[in-house]
């Protein structure tokens, strides 16, 4: 029996906090910052996204050596590309709108890697109803056996709590690691629910309001920045809908700006992904902002919205650190 694509991958729930009792095995696994691909592992490759969609094509490195694998396998894996400081998520989705002699070319300038998590099939055998840690030594038996190397990548595993909290350290943050996959060890792999746990790298942040939706009597969301080297204020985040307490405190202390405004007039979209554009007030750029944050920071810049925390009013814009730059 094969597995054929698409298989919808087994999916994971957010939580805030590692469970502090759990009556049940767990493992603990990095979660790493890249696109989750399953790798159908054949003379005929297929890479497929979460999404279902064919990224084979997209990258051609990662389609020849799952070809050469030497053993028929449908592998549940991280897709990523590895920058100068760490995991580079611009790099990777760069990577995956090239076709052809492009793809070709970007696989030798930024080759990917493929982190092994799972294993759903192995030489004819489908595993999904194995228990995961039984799907875990035959990865690891694959590996040992194939002397698997990069470009493929063993996902680390722990079963040591102190560990795992180890890893949510905002430095492996830093490097790309987002935070933290929670597992039942005895666990049966189950396409499309939600059976696992993840928790991400959280981190506080500060950053200059610039500009608000609503108005600045009554803001809903923030739109932060940061001063560059030349002096420019550059956009780095936008916060989740403000509490109502926070609204009413911020409405009463910031001031609606004018064209004299540098986003006076920028076209911002409304969401990740998105065309459609955002309609914000700019407000005078003299207030700092505390914010909390995970891991996924592109070029200076967070990619997922940040929650406010509070006014820094022991702050001033050119105390907190420039654009790029991490406190």
């Amino acid at each position: 029996m094969h597995l054929s694509p698409p298989v919808e991958p087994m999916l994971a729930r957010s939580v805030i906090a590692i469970p502090a009792s759990v009556r049940r095995p767990t493992v603990y696994e990095q979660k790493a910052d890249g696109f989750r691909c399953l790798v159908f592992a054949r003379p005929e490759p297929f890479l497929q996204s979460r999404r279902g969609a064919n990224l084979t094509q997209s990258f051609p490195e990662l389609a020849r050596v799952a070809s050469a694998l030497g053993v028929e396998a449908v592998l549940d894996s991280e897709l990523v590309v590895w920058g100068t400081q760490g995991l580079d998520f611009l790099a990777l989705q760069n990577r995956a709108r090239r076709r052809g002699a492009g793809a070709e070319r970007a696989a030798r300038e930024r080759p990917a890697h493929l982190i092994v998590f799972d294993v759903l099939e192995l030489a004819g055998d489908v595993l999904m109803d194995e228990p995961l840690r039984h799907r875990r030594a035959a990865l690891e038996r694959l590996f040992a056996a194939r002397r698997l190397a990069a470009p493929w990548a063993l996902c680390p595993q722990t079963t040591d709590l102190a560990t795992a909290q180890a890893w949510m350290d905002p430095v492996w943050g830093a490097a790309g690691i987002e935070g933290v996959m929670i597992k039942d060890a005895d666990s049966r792999y189950r396409p499309g629910e939600r059976g696992w746990l993840k928790l991400r790298t959280r981190t506080t942040d500060e950053g200059i309001i610039g500009a608000v939706t609503g108005t600045a009597h009554a803001p809903t969301s923030l739109l932060l920045g940061r001063l560059d080297v030349a002096d420019r204020l550059k956009l780095v985040a936008r916060t989740t809908p403000l509490p109502r307490k926070a609204a009413a405190e911020l409405g009463a202390v910031l001031h609606a700006a004018g064209p004299e405004h540098p986003w006076w007039g920028w076209r911002i979209s409304a969401g990740w992904g998105s065309k459609e554009p955002m309609v914000f007030q700019p407000v005078i750029p003299e207030l700092v902002a505390e914010v909390d944050t995970d891991a996924a920071v592109d070029l200076g810049r967070h990619r997922h919205p940040v929650r406010y925390l509070r006014l820094r009013a022991d702050l001033t814009p050119a105390e907190i650190p420039l654009f790029g730059e991490h406190a």
